[in-house]
């Protein structure tokens, strides 16, 4: 499979659908994230742990509106469509729909992925979660 098609699946399989007995198909034994919080290791564990935890907040749903892949490179523009489900940043569940605009860059490695790195806009889904309008936004 091509670099492109294989970040858009890792994206639907792995970050939508929770598919984690498919990771070894998708990461590099060498897998690093540089964007996990510092609870969790920056490997596949690390990951999936991430994932597991967003999900006991969120109902979360990620969607690449843009995609440039260049060689063993790959950035995406993504937008999440969430549900406030469970406490986040110390705000107790609202059941609120929010979204949040974000970039993933990917690094490839021998068709899978090696390195990971996110910028997801977090103040915007707390601005909303919050109801106030505080902050830099990220274009959408």
């Amino acid at each position: 499979m091509d670099n492109a098609t294989l970040v858009q699946q890792f994206i639907g399989r792995i970050w939508n659908n929770n598919a984690f007995d498919e990771l070894d198909a998708f990461l590099h034994p060498d897998f690093k994230d540089h964007s996990l919080p510092p609870l969790f290791s920056p490997d596949r564990d690390g990951l999936k742990n991430w994932i597991v935890s967003t999900g006991i907040s969120f109902e979360h749903r990620t969607f690449i509106e843009e995609q440039v892949t260049e060689g063993d490179k790959c950035i995406t523009k993504i937008r999440m469509d969430l549900k406030h489900i469970g406490v986040w940043r110390d705000l107790e569940p609202t059941g609120k729909n929010v979204h949040a605009i974000g970039y993933r860059y990917f690094k490839l490695k021998e068709g899978k992925i090696i390195d990971h790195w996110a910028l997801i806009d977090g103040m915007a889904l707390e601005n909303q979660i919050k109801d106030t309008a505080l902050g830099c936004k990220a274009a959408e």
